[in-house]
Order: C-alpha cells, then structure tokens, then sequence
C-alpha cells in the first residue's frame, strides 16, 4: 500500500527543508521509490535539490481548459501530460503543482488530475506532499488518506499557534489523518523554558504528537547559501543525525 506523508506550515517555518531532509532520509534508508509533489505556490523544493522543472501542474491544468489534439480524450491528455512533467530521478519523481488556479473553473481539470494521480499511486511506496499552510491540493490530487501529516512551525510562540490551527482544520476538509507530528524547527538550544511550555500546550490541546525539535544549523544555512543540493549534506553533520532520530521515531511502524 502507498503511504501518503503531507507537510504543512505557514511559510517560513522551513517545511520546504523539512521536505528536502526527509527526501534525504527515504534515500538513505532505501524506502524507496517515492513520489515527490511540491503543491505550495512558492515552489521551491527542487532548488533545494538542485532539478530544473520544465512542466507544471497548474500549467496541464490550464491547458486542460482548451482545445485538445484529435483522437484523444482528456483523461488521456492529463496522463501523458503529467508523464512529461514527471522529474525521474533514481528512487524518486518530482511533480511541481505550480502557480493556483487562475479565474474560471477547474473543477473537470481536478478531476481528471484526481483519476491520474490514483493511476500514479500504484508505482511508489510514499507520496509525499508539501503544501500549503491550507491542504485544498490534497483532495485536488483525491489524496484524502493521510498516514502521516508533518505541520512544522518556527521557535515562536505564533509559529506554535498556527500549527495548532493547521492541526485542527483537517476535520472539516474531511481528511483521514492517522498520525499528526508537530515539528519544530530552527530551535534554539538550550530550548527556552516559555517556548517549551508553548509546545506542550499545543500538543497537549490538538491531535499532534511532538515529532521533534530541530535546531538552527550552520549546515543548512550555508547549503542553501551555495545552492548545493540538500542530498549531498554529510551524515556526520549534527543536523542530520537530529533529523534521521526523530524520522526513525516518526516511521518506526512503516
């Protein structure tokens, strides 16, 4: 069965490294193949992996809204379209979703992105889905069952706050949410008393689970400074034995 991981988080609170870490891990560990889908806005993920993306989603999307060559359905036009956006690479694809929907109605282009994404699904043994703080592009992708949903947050006591309100949006999207983690990210160490506190209190209050706290690394800063990919990080770097920890913890049942 394919496992779905979502990651959600307002923006800045470094889901997008999280993605790329846990790209990182899954190669490592060989949990392989996965399938990779950048749904923010901002996209961004494959910066951190150094891919170029030629194709997006919202483009097919769009396209979908028009004439279409002869002899071809639209079901069959969103599968080879989303075949050529595919960015392969060994033991993992990247989609990109792009930019959101522009005026107009894509309702019958979601629906025809749904039934291929159910076609694609059968071929990795995670999909993984950075979003958004919001999770609309899950159900655009019909990716309703989530084993493990990641919301990260930033050492702040309004980071913490929306995380929690992340957590408690997923019922009225109607998502299936086995496991909620909260992740902490660029914590300073020691860890204040009063932010502990914060995050004690939003665990204790919603259907989070502590994932970990990840500190601020000097490695990560100058990775993405230089522009080299996330997965040439040494295994030796502090940061990366931190975060191989708290995913061994997080997927342990996978």
């Amino acid at each position: 069965m394919t496992k779905v991981i979502a990651l959600a988080g307002k923006g800045g609170t470094g889901k997008t490294t999280t993605a790329a870490l846990l790209t990182r891990y899954l190669l490592k560990k060989k949990l392989t193949p996965f399938l990779l889908v950048d749904a923010d806005s901002n996209a961004n993920l494959n910066e951190l992996l150094e891919l170029n993306v030629d194709l997006t989603l919202g483009t097919i999307r769009s396209e979908l809204k028009g004439d279409l060559p002869p002899h071809i359905t639209r079901d069959q036009f969103m599968e080879m379209k989303v075949h050529q956006a595919l960015i392969e690479e060994t033991g993992f694809d990247l989609l990109v979703m792009g930019q959101p929907d522009g005026p107009g109605c894509y309702c019958a282009a979601n629906q025809h992105l749904a039934m291929t994404m159910d076609k694609l699904a059968d071929n990795y043994r995670y999909i993984i889905v950075d979003n958004e703080a919001g999770m609309e592009h899950l159900s655009r992708m019909n990716l309703r069952s989530i084993d493990h949903l990641l919301i990260t947050s930033d050492p702040s006591a309004r980071g913490i706050l929306t995380a929690k309100r992340i957590s408690d949006i997923t019922a009225p999207l109607k998502l299936e949410i086995k496991n909620q983690h909260l992740l902490v990210n660029r914590a300073p160490q020691p860890l204040p008393a009063a932010l502990e506190a914060k995050i004690n209190e939003a665990v204790t209050e919603s259907g989070m689970a502590l994932g970990g706290i990840i500190p601020s690394s000097d490695d990560l800063i100058h990775q993405e400074l230089s522009g080299e990919s996330y997965l040439k990080l040494a295994d030796n770097a502090p940061v990366i034995q931190i975060v191989e920890s708290i995913f061994d913890s997080i997927f342990a049942a996978d």
